[in-house]
């Protein structure tokens, strides 16, 4: 090799040694520091693109996170958004209340053993959370047992044993604690009211199923009775001599009152707040109908609505609106303070109706057909069933929005709808099934 070539090889290898080194150097001080790359690969540490720009929070801070909040409170949907049957069987009637239950928690990860053979360790026992729910009873037309469930998780349970044969009404009060039933006795023309008191629950408790009611007879054929807005009185009508008399007693028929007397004996009663007794005259589709007001503290008796014939009526609960219909089954909302009505365009009865506790919304189970005949009169008298949709209609405007059509959900069925009732946070919408006597529920929210 010549001497030229031997110091141009010389060179060469020095300035290679020095990259090496250089190199080398670098790779070494980028070791030492915290590694934040995503990747584990080290060529990219040389090669850097393509790298993400996201910065890691320092020491303290807390990413935001955007995966979306799931609420903790409520998560129990077993039954909300759709409509299912709470029972198969033919009831007279149901109550809807709030009932204390334990609540359902997460389960706690299990904590590490302790040596206590060393160290003693002392905890204070915690009370079970607890939360109320909206529940049901309801009462067995044929026996008269009662039964009951809570609306967001459907376990039909048997809750009283006392036989009363074919009950025809029933109605609850008093938190579910106090129930009427009526009923004809053997002779097929005496009606009889009878009110009991039912067994207080204890909560955690056994539930057995055979408690007994016990209670009293209110005065024989009845024939109308309503209960408060609280659920703690009654309002019954019965015939004395020539004329009815109206009194108020103590859901237990306690602590009575007369509060109104007349010669006109056929009245339905409502009772929409603590002030007002609403009193319509029986309908038939070619009598002109009347709808009066009682005071149950002055007494005093007015009258609201006149000469129309087929007139059923649904008062509000602030008493200042009235849903009516006619022998037409036009729906239609009288406001009592500026004496004008709203047409809904719904066609239906207000027994298939429900008032929100605000007054503002009307809940209403409405026929998808009518055939023609003389209403109410053809549908009271079972002629004639309707299958309905649920409709919610504004009571300032009328406007009416549909909510479901029963017939047309899996395993739906034809359904006309009576007795309707919302549950205090109004979540539910509860009905019977005029066809059947089965009990059903609409989640709202």
């Amino acid at each position: 090799m010549s001497k030229r070539n031997l110091i141009l090889l010389i060179i060469l290898l020095i300035i290679l040694s020095a990259v090496v080194f250089v190199s080398f150097s670098s790779y070494e001080q980028n070791s030492t520091k915290t590694n934040t790359s995503s990747g584990t690969n080290f060529v990219s540490n040389f090669f850097p693109f393509g790298k993400s720009n996201t910065t890691t929070p320092s020491s303290g801070e807390t990413p935001a996170d955007v995966s979306g909040y799931v609420s903790t409170e409520n998560t129990s949907v077993s039954s909300t958004n759709k409509l299912q049957r709470v029972s198969n069987l033919q009831i007279a009637g149901y109550g809807v209340y709030m009932k204390e239950r334990f609540k359902t928690v997460a389960a706690v990860a299990p904590q590490a053993a302790v040596d206590t053979t060393t160290t003693t360790v002392k905890t204070k026992p915690t009370a079970p959370l607890t939360e109320f729910a909206p529940a049901l009873r309801y009462v067995e037309k044929a026996t008269g047992n009662i039964y009951e469930t809570f609306a967001d998780s459907i376990d039909e349970r048997k809750f009283s044993v006392t036989v009363i044969p074919e009950v025809y009404e029933a109605y609850f009060g008093n938190k579910g604690e106090a129930v009427v039933m009526r009923y004809l006795k053997d002779d097929g023309k005496t009606i009889e009211t009878f009110t009991g008191s039912l067994p207080k629950e204890i909560l955690g408790g056994d539930v057995s199923g055979n408690n007994e009611v016990t209670g009293s007879f209110l005065p024989e054929n009845i024939s109308d009775l309503s209960i408060s807005p609280d659920a703690l009185k009654l309002f019954y009508l019965f015939n004395v001599n020539d004329g009815v008399v109206g009194i108020t007693s103590g859901i237990l028929g306690d602590k009575k009152s007369q509060v109104f007397s007349s010669a006109f004996t056929e009245w339905l009663s409502s009772w929409p707040n603590n002030k007002m007794i609403t009193l319509t005259t029986k309908p038939s589709s070619d009598v002109p109908g009347y709808m009066y007001t009682v005071d149950p503290s002055a007494k005093n008796f007015k009258k609201i609505l006149g000469n129309i014939k087929g007139l059923t009526t649904l008062t509000s609960p602030n008493g200042k609106l009235v849903l009516y219909s006619d022998n037409n089954l036009s729906l239609n909302i009288y406001n009592t303070d500026t004496r004008m009505p709203i047409s809904t365009g719904a066609k239906t009865l207000p027994e298939k109706c429900v008032w929100n506790s605000t007054s503002t919304i009307v809940y209403c189970s409405v026929p998808k057909f009518i055939d023609s005949g003389n209403y109410p009169d053809t549908w009271y008298q079972g002629e004639v069933s309707f299958s309905d949709e649920i409709w919610k209609i504004d009571a300032a405007s009328g406007n009416a929005s549909l909510i479901t059509d029963p017939s047309q959900l899996p395993g739906g069925e034809d359904i006309d709808g009576i007795k309707l009732t919302l549950d205090d946070g109004e979540n539910y919408l509860f009905f019977m099934n005029k066809s059947d006597y089965s009990l059903w529920e609409l989640g709202l929210k």
